[in-house]
């Protein structure tokens, strides 16, 4: 085999490796859910149920966080050190799962939306309150990395 060969190989097997990585669950973007299976909610069903659904998007957002941070540690290891290792991305990937949960979170709210409840203000502060949370964190994170890098 030529080196060039190889290098295309290599380069082939990393790009087709960082695609089986698992998502970060802010990355996880809601399948389509119809609002009408909401319809014959009344207001205090649908928070009941946004309760429920966030919960559990919360929690499975945790273990899509935890896979993504397994596969990148998988993947450097893989890379540099044991190739074997490789074979482990993308277990315990929840991205259906957290897919579906969102879009049935954003059913209900559309549901809320018509029907004019609360709800629907409640979710629309909270999701503010969770971009502002992670442009904060993301500009802290920025600082540090600033701070850290040398010849600055």
């Amino acid at each position: 085999m030529t080196k060039r060969f190889r290098i295309g190989v290599t380069a082939l097997a990393c790009a087709f490796l960082l695609h089986a990585c698992a998502k970060s669950s802010d990355s996880v973007t809601g399948s389509y859910v119809s609002p009408l299976q909401y319809g014959s909610y009344d207001c205090d069903q649908l928070a009941a149920e946004a309760g429920r659904l966030s919960a559990r998007v919360a929690e499975v957002s945790g273990n899509q966080d935890d896979a993504a941070a397994r596969d990148a540690v998988a993947t450097t290891v893989g890379v540099v050190l044991f190739w074997p290792a490789l074979f482990f991305l993308a277990a315990g990937d929840n991205e259906a799962e957290l897919a579906r949960l969102k879009g049935e979170f954003d059913a209900v709210e559309r549901a809320a939306i018509e029907k004019k409840c609360s709800l629907a203000d409640d979710i629309r502060r909270g999701r503010e309150e969770a971009a502002a949370a992670r442009a904060k964190k993301k500009a802290e994170a920025e600082a540090a990395n600033k701070a850290k890098a040398p010849g600055d």
